[in-house]
């Protein structure tokens, strides 16, 4: 990304070539020459800016859904949203994995390879007390989950495989299973350490408990879906999605909706001590005179003028305009 100037340098910059201090000649030569940038071939950029603002937004709305389904699950307060969307080598990314941790790898078929996701321990464990009515408190055990405790907390996980498949239905259809529950990060190798691999930080609180779920993506499971997360081909792709049958049955449904009208007979103003003092029989005078019309609203919106009258033995109103949208009522 090129460096901008501020107006500051910029003037300093026209001075120095007004004075002499630099020649303008010599800026070009130097602007011609080859310029040498280093590159890191074990830190290889294989996802697209395009690319990452897809996943970005992809696990933005797995976010959302997310923490609908652990708000209700877990009966508490849950805020869950994207906190970065990073890529780097496996093995960078595996070193920075704490010792202590809940690491759950699936398989997305029918797309060969896996997938991991990392839940800090104080989120992990935050769920499983508030799962075994706790409060949500953040445990500290240096023992590791027990039988049962790994069974609960794998219960929650495939639920939660089930929302992140839900997420990714509008680029592509995988099922994910889940293979295993590690602990200890040295005990998993995904891919090869100088594979990349893109990794979304999602910053989650339930309760008072804080802490990160990190989703470790190779590119070499995820190369053929990386296509459809181009913004433009994803609005044509949930364009083409809708059938015609579906749009006529959308249609047919809104026709069905139930719009609540009514028409105002005019209004009056009376004070505290008048209307205290209402009783049977007491008329109110309205401000509406008998020749002007009536207006009549859709939902509060005001939409028509009206006349009144009588159709059969029931009371009506006659529609004989059609107030257009901005126009001002008097």
């Amino acid at each position: 990304m090129a460096d901008v100037l501020s107006q500051g340098e910029i003037d300093a910059l026209l001075s120095a070539i007004s004075t002499g201090e630099m020649d303008a000649d010599e800026l070009k030569r130097e602007e011609a020459e080859r310029k040498v940038r280093t590159y890191d071939f074990k830190r290889a950029l294989r996802f697209s800016k395009d690319q990452v603002r897809g996943l970005t937004r992809l696990h933005e709305n797995f976010s959302r859904l997310l923490t609908t389904q652990m708000s209700a699950q877990l009966r508490t307060y849950v805020q869950i949203h994207v906190a970065s969307v990073d890529q780097l080598p496996y093995e960078e990314f595996i070193r920075s994995v704490p010792k202590r941790t809940i690491l759950t790898v699936f398989e997305p078929a029918p797309m060969d390879g896996r997938l991991l996701m990392e839940v800090n321990p104080n989120v992990a464990y935050a769920m499983l007390d508030r799962l075994l009515g706790g409060k949500g408190e953040a445990l500290s055990k240096s023992e590791g989950l027990t039988e049962i405790e790994t069974k609960i907390i794998t219960q929650l996980f495939q639920k939660t495989l089930y929302t992140y498949q839900e997420a990714w239905s509008s680029v592509g259809d995988f099922d994910p299973v889940m293979e295993e529950l590690e602990e200890n990060p040295q005990f998993l190798q995904l891919v090869s350490p100088n594979e990349t691999v893109v990794v979304i930080s999602l910053e989650t609180s339930i309760g008072e408990a804080s802490g990160m779920i990190n989703f470790c993506l190779p590119h070499v499971v995820i190369e053929h879906l990386l296509p459809k997360l181009s913004v433009h081909l994803w609005m044509q792709e949930k364009q083409k999605e809708r059938l015609p049958f579906e749009e006529a049955s959308l249609k047919k449904n809104v026709k069905k909706a139930v719009l609540p009208i009514s028409v105002e007979l005019g209004r009056s103003s009376i004070t505290i001590q008048e209307f205290l003092q209402l009783d049977k029989m007491d008329v109110i005078e309205l401000d509406q005179k008998t020749d002007t019309p009536l207006l009549v609203k859709v939902g509060s919106e005001p939409k028509y003028l009206a006349q009144p009258g009588k159709l059969k033995k029931n009371l009506a109103v006659q529609i004989t305009d059609e107030i257009k949208e901005g126009e001002d009522i008097d």
